[in-house]
């Protein structure tokens, strides 16, 4: 488990115990990467229902389209999932929740290790069904193209993140797009991450179990619209 120095602002009313939304604010250009058209922040906002916070990352941008909402430790309510990028480290996953009704960076996966560098979180799901949710995303979509899933989860107050498994071959973003293409979708047979492989050339559909993925063609790429159930 990482834990990751934060500023936290309250911006109205009473701490809240539970996180009803989140969104971005304050785009900076500070970090300079532009992989990710005008996604570049200096600010998570957590709303709950007695109030927001504002939540700040030291040396670090917020890098990304839009922050998740997700159950990850199975309490019923929702924590944050978004996509912080040290100015030397370059990008990680970093999952957010209340603590003592305050925001907190509770966990995160080992940060890609340079500058601008970038991963592109695909979704969030119980990919192989064994109650615990993992996090799928491609690490470097323009350069490794690497897919990878992590397990999130908590016993009593200790977060962990584990990685389960990676495949080689996976993309999911164009350098300077606003978006993410793709997802973790179930299209009948349970939840599984469609992609373009590296070259986006074809469609793939992988599947998480027994520790390793399993990746199938589904056919040609022909636009964002084919990277989803068919």
């Amino acid at each position: 488990m990482i834990r990751a120095a934060l500023t936290v602002a309250l911006m109205a009313g009473p701490a809240g115990a539970e996180i009803t939304g989140a969104r971005y604010v304050e785009p900076t250009s500070a970090y300079g990467h532009g992989a990710v058209a005008g996604g570049e922040y200096a600010r998570l906002i957590i709303e709950t229902a007695q109030g927001s916070h504002g939540v700040a990352w030291e040396n670090a941008v917020v890098e990304d389209t839009a922050p998740r909402l997700a159950d990850l430790d199975g309490d019923g309510t929702p924590e944050v999932v978004a996509v912080v990028s040290g100015f030397q480290s370059g990008a990680r996953v970093q999952v957010v929740d209340l603590v003592n009704g305050r925001p907190a960076a509770v966990a995160a996966t080992v940060p890609i290790g340079r500058r601008h560098r970038w991963l592109a979180i695909a979704g969030i799901a119980d990919l192989d069904s064994d109650g615990r949710v993992e996090v799928a995303y491609v690490d470097r979509p323009h350069l490794a193209r690497m897919l990878r899933v992590v397990e999130v989860h908590r016993t009593g107050e200790v977060w962990q993140i584990t990685e389960e498994a990676a495949a080689p071959g996976h993309t999911n973003h164009r350098y300077g797009a606003a978006e993410i293409e793709g997802g973790v979708f179930d299209c009948g047979a349970g939840p599984e991450i469609i992609t373009a492989d590296a070259d986006w050339a074809r469609v793939q559909v992988t599947r998480l179990a027994d520790g390793a993925l399993t990746t199938r063609d589904l056919g040609a790429y022909t636009g964002p619209e084919s990277l989803r159930c068919h």
